[in-house]
């Protein structure tokens, strides 16, 4: 070999052996809906995008608002492969630490068909965002979030499956059933005192009725928001001690759950 011909040797090497590092991407999306101005959060690791289309995932936050907390749920289902919306319920910017303010804040959504149309209007972005594959969409939510995952699952959103974790029990349409296309999934703490067991009974009773495809999982001791590792110093905040709190066990049992779920319902390898 010429010796003239060893850097590019040299060089092809080392591309071989050290691909390109991938990057997670992240940006601010703006839209609106119903006139209110929004600002959502998307993520996606730009090497697998390059690929083609991955399967989407909305995240709906708490009822604190879109937080650092739904920012950084975002960003771990970008790092497993997925293109991730965080969406913006309330307003750009709109988020809050006190509960009596989150109550008012989410209060109009509740029993409204402003929750699933405010829901659909990020999920209308994640598709908007063409790095999606439309056939492949899940939505997962956490507290207000999963209510809010369960109310746009009802109105027959092109949706293959969604994971509610700690989300209120919301009433289920009597058309829901011919409606809906998602697989459900929801996660419960077995000691959360925010969700009266005769909510459970009522949802689990219409779930069993309209024959949806559904689990039901509950974590014991577990109490409410218990994913969320700023829960106790939010429960502290707002004297919702004992209500509220972190539980690592719950957490990772959950989103590991949550995980082989989308594995399957996407139709992935290993599932």
């Amino acid at each position: 070999m010429k010796l003239n011909s060893l850097p590019a040797f040299a060089l092809l090497a080392l591309s071989v052996t050290c691909p390109m590092q991938a990057k997670l991407v992240s940006k601010a999306v703006p839209y609106e809906h119903a006139g209110v101005q929004l600002e959502g959060y998307l993520a996606y690791d730009d090497a697998r995008t390059a690929a083609g289309k991955l399967p989407g995932v909305l995240v709906v936050p708490e009822w604190w608002g879109l937080n650092d907390y739904a920012r950084h749920r975002a960003d771990q289902l970008a790092a497993l492969g997925y293109v991730a919306f965080a969406v913006d319920m309330y307003g750009k910017g709109v988020v809050t630490t006190d509960a009596k303010k989150a109550t008012e804040l989410s209060r109009p959504f509740y029993g409204s068909p402003l929750m699933a149309a405010r829901g659909q209007a990020g999920l209308d972005q994640l598709l908007a965002c063409g790095l999606a594959d439309p056939a492949k969409i899940a939505a997962i939510g956490y507290c207000f979030g999963g209510s809010t995952v369960q109310a746009l699952a009802y109105t027959g959103a092109p949706l293959v499956g969604i994971v509610s974790f700690h989300g209120g029990l919301i009433p289920v349409p009597k058309d829901a059933a011919e409606k809906n296309h998602a697989k459900i999934l929801v996660y419960q703490g077995e000691a959360d005192p925010l969700i009266p067991r005769s909510d459970r009974t009522t949802w689990k009773d219409a779930m069993d009725a309209g024959k949806f495809n559904y689990e039901f999982v509950t974590f014991a001791f577990a109490v409410h928001a218990f994913t969320n590792p700023d829960a106790d110093r939010m429960a502290e905040l707002n004297g919702l001690q004992g209500k509220m709190g972190y539980n690592a066990q719950a957490d990772h049992r959950s989103w590991a759950g949550m995980q082989s779920f989308l594995t399957e319902i996407f139709g992935l390898p290993g599932s």
